[in-house]
């Protein structure tokens, strides 16, 4: 698929106010990542833990990749008070974000060396709140858009991927500088973030809830489901619940399988839980890698945050952009190669030591691949979901990108520390070859894919 849009027609779609709100519940997704990914690394670093531990210690992510078990009662859960208040999916927002909240004012206070199952706990805490506030996020921004405005999808996707990066890296970098103060320990940095997290949750009060006509085809299926067992002579209020847990749990996995077909949609999930292994392994251990390697807190906030923040953005747009006009499946082949270098520019600083021109020159790959690749996958898991079951379809799909991302890598520590012997420069060249797999199975499916995304255009 080719577009023809101009550029300058393109572009105009960012003045759209609904985007602005993908943007800023963007960082609000992006957020939680530095309280308990790349802040809490750095912290347990300080205080002497290894790399093993560190890494056991990413676990707690695993939350991001089940929070599909309970996607359904994202969707038809009414919050009491909030969501006569604010609608179905910024109530979700809210009530997840307090949570977070209140799990780094706890760590904040927390005296991590001595109850470091506590601090495991919190966590934990702010994981499951943060999975579960993605699922609300990711359903509001694909409800935000009307179903003849499937033109806007890369648009969406580039705001939320800009959006996400601001919160995880912009508002990430700023940690890292205070650390380096002598006066300022991390406890202090933690309260800082609550304050941070405060500002965001006020967000939510700013954006519009999304219209949709969710419940309405909800309440049919229900209804079918009531005919049915009556039918059968069960009891009008058992018949009611049963009807509502299967439109709850059962129907949008049903109807995703039955919208694709059960070969394809076990491929699409396949691919999907494949493509990122490899850049997980890397994200995972790369605050580790740095220190060792010998860049102070300040280069870090510098390069990885501020630096990796910026590009990030930068190619975001220019990503969407590509896939706006070339299609979402040549922009996964780019992002994909991209990412196997942006691996092996690691691997050489292992081999050459703390230059910054180096670090410069992979934070430049590693931007771009970020960018392009989230872009892509954003627009690309939007393009399979079911508008009535957007919650839970999304996040069934993006819980299994997340599973690499987030409960193999666990195990990246491990892998370094047992399996390589603290060969850092092995290790980068290992996670490289990780993503050779999905970009075979991704030429493998290609022209199914094309046909996915042509349908989706064509019903806009």
């Amino acid at each position: 698929m080719k577009n023809n849009l101009s550029i300058t027609e393109y572009f105009s779609y960012f003045k759209d106010k609904r985007l602005i709100n993908v943007f800023i519940f963007g960082m609000s997704s992006g957020f939680p990542w530095v309280l308990i990914g790349s802040v809490m690394s750095a912290w347990l670093k300080d205080e002497g833990l290894s790399r093993s531990m560190i890494g056991l210690f990413g676990i707690v992510f695993g939350a991001y990749s089940i929070n599909f078990l309970w996607s359904p009662l994202v969707d038809r859960i009414k919050l009491p008070l909030l969501y006569k208040w604010l609608g179905q999916r910024r109530s979700w927002i809210l009530f997840c974000q307090s949570f977070i909240l209140l799990g780094v004012l706890l760590l904040a206070g927390l005296d991590i060396t001595a109850h470091l199952a506590i601090a495991a706990a919190l966590c934990l805490l702010i994981a499951i709140a943060s999975a579960t506030q993605d699922i609300a996020i990711d359903a509001f921004r694909i409800d935000t858009l009307e179903e003849n405005e499937s033109h806007k999808a890369t648009a969406a996707a580039a705001m939320a991927t800009s959006g996400w990066w601001s919160g995880y890296a912009l508002l990430g970098a700023i940690p890292f500088y205070m650390a380096d103060i002598p006066s300022v320990g991390w406890p202090q940095v933690y309260y800082f973030l609550a304050g941070l997290m405060l500002l965001l949750m006020s967000c939510v009060f700013w954006a519009k809830e999304p219209v949709s006509n969710r419940e309405a085809v909800h309440q049919e299926l229900e209804r079918i489901y009531q005919a049915k067992l009556a039918s059968n002579a069960t009891d009008s209020q058992s018949a009611k619940v049963v009807a509502w847990l299967a439109v709850t749990v059962l129907d949008p996995f049903k109807t995703f399988f039955a919208r694709n077909g059960v070969k394809t949609a076990l491929a699409l999930l396949t691919f999907i839980f494949l493509f990122k292994i490899g850049e997980a392994f890397l994200a995972r251990m790369s605050i580790v890698f740095y220190k060792e390697v010998g860049f102070s807190n300040t280069q870090i906030a510098n390069y990885s945050k501020l630096g990796t923040g910026l590009i990030t953005i930068i190619f975001a747009f220019l990503g969407s952009i590509f896939n706006h006009k070339y299609g979402i499946v040549k922009g996964l082949f780019i992002s994909g190669v991209a990412m196997a270098a942006s691996n092996l520019m690691f691997s050489w600083i292992a081999l050459a030591g703390p230059k910054e021109h180096l670090y410069a020159m992979a934070i430049v790959v590693d931007g771009f691949t970020q960018a392009w690749s989230l872009v892509a996958m954003v627009a690309f898991i939007s393009m399979l979901c079911d508008r009535a079951f957007s919650a839970t379809h999304y996040a069934l799909l993006a819980s299994l990108g997340n599973l690499g991302r987030t409960l193999l890598s666990s195990y990246s520590g491990v892998v370094i520390d047992d399996w390589l012997g603290g060969n850092w420069s092995l290790f980068f060249i290992l996670t490289a070859l990780m993503v050779l797999p999905s970009l075979i199975f991704l030429y493998v499916i290609r022209h199914k894919l094309y046909e996915l995304e042509n349908n989706y255009h064509n019903n806009k």
